[in-house]
């Protein structure tokens, strides 16, 4: 057999927010690498539109992670993980001066407390196998860049990033690791709703010095290797995958 470090063939994965952009890509990636996947969304159309590119094999539940009688049912259902890539999250572009707690309580809702509920859940309840491997997407956003409009958004994750770091701490006494992708401005659904012109996008892509925002699929490769067995020594880190904008 062709020895490859970055196979996930055997392992069982958890991908949230999986209906669409960076966790659709990585639903899509770890099948690809061999996973059997599990994937978990609010819309259940979209859900089931990445579900039927994955296959029939692929179990689907729908849940709103900001939703704890939906995250209870999502536990619930889960069967043994190997790994969970818990990319579901929101942004928004709103100077510090309208950010009003409501606006924050909604922001952390989604990008903070759901990750965090379920990444508990699923160790409390030994749910992540020994040797199992989380991704928390985070990103530069509040820990490596500082933007102006971006305080409420980065603020949400720079929590999720300290939170993997103490996770991963706590929870290597049963060999599960946990890790962070902290991305730059991906190319998703997200950023066309119109709070940012497309003119806009195309100049602020010019400052990132590879000239490109990132595709889903970049993220989803660097989400592989933090699963796969390729990463075995890693954990408590923050995987920077910005295309030289942090530099």
């Amino acid at each position: 057999m062709e020895y490859n470090p970055f196979s996930l063939a055997g392992k069982t994965i958890l991908v949230t927010g999986a209906s669409s952009g960076i966790g659709q890509a990585t639903a899509l990636a770890c099948a690809q690498m061999g996973a059997n996947v599990v994937i978990t969304g609010r819309d259940i159309d979209r859900l089931q539109a990445t579900g039927n590119q994955l296959g029939a094999s692929t179990k689907q539940i729908v849940a709103d992670l900001t939703n704890q009688d939906d995250v209870n049912r999502l536990i619930a259902e889960l069967p043994s993980l190997d790994g969970a890539v818990l990319c579901a999250g929101n942004s928004t572009t709103l100077p510090l001066q309208f950010g009003t707690r409501e606006k924050f309580d909604v922001m952390f809702d989604i990008n903070f407390f759901a990750p965090v509920e379920l990444l508990r859940l699923m160790y409390k309840k030994k749910i992540l196998n020994k040797g199992a491997s989380v991704v928390l997407i985070a990103s530069i956003g509040g820990t490596h860049s500082f933007m102006p409009g971006n305080g409420v958004y980065g603020a949400s994750k720079a929590a999720l990033n300290s939170v993997m770091k103490y996770a991963a701490r706590e929870y290597a006494s049963r060999k599960v690791r946990v890790n962070s992708i902290c991305p730059g401005m991906v190319d998703t659904p997200l950023i066309h709703r119109g709070t940012i012109t497309e003119e806009q996008l195309v100049e602020d892509a010019k400052r990132y010095p590879l000239g490109r925002y990132g595709k889903p699929q970049d993220i989803a490769n660097g989400a592989i290797y933090l699963l796969s067995d390729a990463s075995s020594w890693l954990t408590g880190h923050d995987l920077i995958i910005d295309g030289g904008f942090s530099i």
